[in-house]
């Protein structure tokens, strides 16, 4: 790693209507460096990122690339001089292949039109060089992709020619254990190539396993730059959140109850005999690799995907579920993986996205009572501890850990049997994740069932009283908590025991 900046800020400044995002930002990304941006949601990752991207103007201060000045550049611009970042969100076109998403806007010719073949050859040959070969159906819609999938994708894009400086936004969001290692290997790989590597995520122990420097910001300012090797996840979370906060959380051991939901040899499109049960009160984890048919299964169970055989039992009674509001009526609650594409109405308010579930109760002739509604979920805010201007505010300009909190709040007021929660802390802040684990807990303590879907291993063995690991559409026996571990739980998915 060479002590010479890349990419340089200096004293950059950047302010919103009635906010101010980022003031006095100054520090350097070395070349072949990986430098870790944490803060919590707000505290100015986000609009930094958007900034050396082309997003945004800065209004303040300088930015420098390569000895290059680049402080007011737009996207095409900030690629061309260099920087490319892997959006948390991406962007796919949605009836075009996958071949044709990774090379959007610069599709090969000839003779005036797409040379699909080499268009294949070339996606398949930066796949191989990213580490993602064989993950990836080329010729896929980009609709049908999986979110990780979509993922893959944005990695692919940013890694063609021309690279300098690459910002990963929550590369790992929607990618499992083994997925993420590959990510890492090829984080090292650009790293010994003497690339600058900006890596933002809210996993503290990614932070620590994969960063040279950390940059920590908190409330659009920066509050400190430390080597990594030098520094303690405790010391890096009271930097961010500047409270002391404990980084780990270990769910206590629960008396087991009567069975809630049972699932009995269930099968469809992508299952094989399925068979497990949840008793009242606890919570069993799922992992698995990507394909390994979790979120598929929650969607069969919830309605929202067919299942071709099988029984599902609520409470001891067999529910037919043929869709999700039959599930609703069966007292089965979903909390789905994509928070902003399934979870939520972006558009619409805190207080219609956290009452939906319940809207026939809250209605008479067919028109919603609003002193209901705001009766029923103000004390849901409050005690859940949304961040919200106000019940009608949208509800896509809320931080990810306060959108999380509203999908909770929703099935909270519904008083459901049994939760099934797919990633529940996607791209939830350290701070927000520590209150959600709490939250979890609460839930099951208060007798609530809980199918709990995770790609994080460190959140499953802290949470869960069992696990069972998914592979290839087939369930293991379940692990107890004081026998599971991380080594285990990946034997299991990559098929080392059969499941």
């Amino acid at each position: 790693m060479s002590d010479t900046p890349i990419l340089e800020i200096l004293g950059v400044g950047k302010a919103f209507p009635n906010v101010r995002a980022l003031a006095d930002l100054s520090f350097g990304v070395r070349r072949g460096e990986v430098m870790a941006f944490v803060g919590e949601n707000g505290a100015g990752k986000s609009t930094l990122l958007k900034i050396l991207a082309g997003d945004y103007r800065l209004d303040e201060g300088t930015v420098l690339l390569d000895g290059q000045e680049v402080s007011h550049v737009d996207p095409s611009q900030a690629r061309k001089a260099g920087f490319r970042l892997v959006r948390q969100e991406p962007e796919i076109v949605p009836h075009v292949s996958a071949a044709e998403n990774i090379y959007v806007g610069e599709l090969p010719q000839k003779r005036g039109v797409v040379d699909f073949e080499k268009l294949r050859a070339d996606a398949k040959a930066l796949l191989e060089e990213c580490g993602f070969a064989g993950l990836l159906d080329l010729n896929a819609s980009g609709d049908s992709l999986s979110p990780a999938q979509r993922h893959i994708v944005e990695i692919a894009r940013a890694l063609k020619p021309g690279v300098k400086v690459i910002a990963f936004d929550e590369p790992t969001s929607s990618l499992t254990a083994d997925e993420t290692q590959r990510l890492f290997k090829l984080v090292r790989g650009l790293r010994a190539r003497g690339l600058g590597v900006i890596y933002v995520t809210h996993r503290l122990h990614e932070v620590m396993a994969i960063s040279d420097r950390i940059v920590i910001l908190r409330d659009g300012r920066l509050v400190g730059v430390t080597e990594t090797a030098a520094t303690a996840p405790d010391d890096v979370v009271r930097m961010m959140v500047g409270r002391d906060l404990s980084y780990g959380f270990v769910r206590q051991e629960t008396t087991r109850s009567d069975a809630a939901l049972e699932v009995s040899d269930l099968s469809s499109r992508w299952h094989r005999n399925i068979s497990f049960t949840i008793r009242a009160g606890e919570i069993l984890g799922f992992a698995g690799l990507v394909g390994a048919g979790r979120t598929e299964l929650a969607k069969v169970i919830f309605g929202d995907l067919p299942k071709r055989s099988g029984e599902v039992r609520v409470g001891g009674i067999p529910v037919n579920i043929k869709s999700p509001s039959d599930a609703i009526r069966a007292n089965i609650g979903f909390a789905p993986e994509d928070r902003k594409g399934e979870g939520l109405i972006l558009v619409r308010s805190v207080i219609e996205n956290a009452s939906m579930a319940v809207f026939s109760s809250l209605s008479r002739w067919g028109v919603l009572r609003s002193k209901m509604m705001i009766d029923m979920v103000s004390p849901l805010i409050a005690s859940l501890e949304i961040k919200t201007p106000s019940l009608e505010q949208e509800v896509g300009k809320l931080s990810g850990g306060n959108q999380q909190k509203v999908v909770l709040a929703r099935w909270l007021a519904a008083k459901p049997k049994v939760l099934i929660l797919d990633e529940p802390t996607r791209a939830v802040d350290v701070g927000a994740k520590a209150e959600i684990y709490r939250l979890i807990d609460n839930l099951a303590k208060s007798g609530i069932a809980i199918m709990l879907i995770s790609s994080e291993m460190p959140e499953l063995l802290a949470l869960a009283d069992r696990i069972v690991v998914m592979q290839g559409g087939a369930i293991s026996s379940p692990i107890e908590k004081l026998d599971a571990s991380e080594e285990r739980i990946l034997s299991f998915a990559i098929g080392q025991h059969a499941a």
